[in-house]
């Protein structure tokens, strides 16, 4: 019943609506269309544009993903990467660092995720390190 009906489609009813199409005959005959005729070449000409971007979307260059762009935009701008340490005295592990480039993979913890964001990006973000301070 599916295969029927598309048949028809394809066999009947396409051939009958490209016949009826106001294609003209040289290229100065698309100046002569009236804007009825344009609204029946519509559909035709947007399937047309569609398979045409279909085709080439494979060859077009890819958008760079938001997530590869700079997160410190003024921050220590002249050093090669901020990193932050602060001595605490109560804290019972001995370092601790904690992710500022919103990429680690153990978030909040620090993975070192930030060096490929920094050769990706040209940014210098690195971690925040806490210190068991020495009494």
């Amino acid at each position: 019943m599916v295969l029927e009906t598309i048949s028809r489609i394809i066999k009947v009813q396409l051939p009958a609506y490209l016949k009826k199409l106001p294609l003209p005959e040289t290229i100065g005959g698309f100046a002569r269309v009236t804007v009825s005729e344009w609204l029946r070449l519509l559909p035709l000409l947007g399937i047309l544009a569609l398979l045409g971007y279909l085709t080439i979307r494979p060859f077009l260059p890819k958008k760079k993903k938001q997530r590869d762009s700079l997160i410190n935009l003024k921050i220590q701008k002249e050093n090669p990467k901020v990193v932050n340490e602060i001595d605490i005295e109560d804290l019972k592990i001995t370092n601790v660092c904690y992710c500022r480039c919103w990429r680690s993979k153990t978030f909040p913890v620090c993975d070192k995720s930030h060096i490929k964001h920094n050769e990706l990006t040209g940014d210098n973000v690195g971690p925040l390190i806490l210190k068991k301070k020495i009494r």
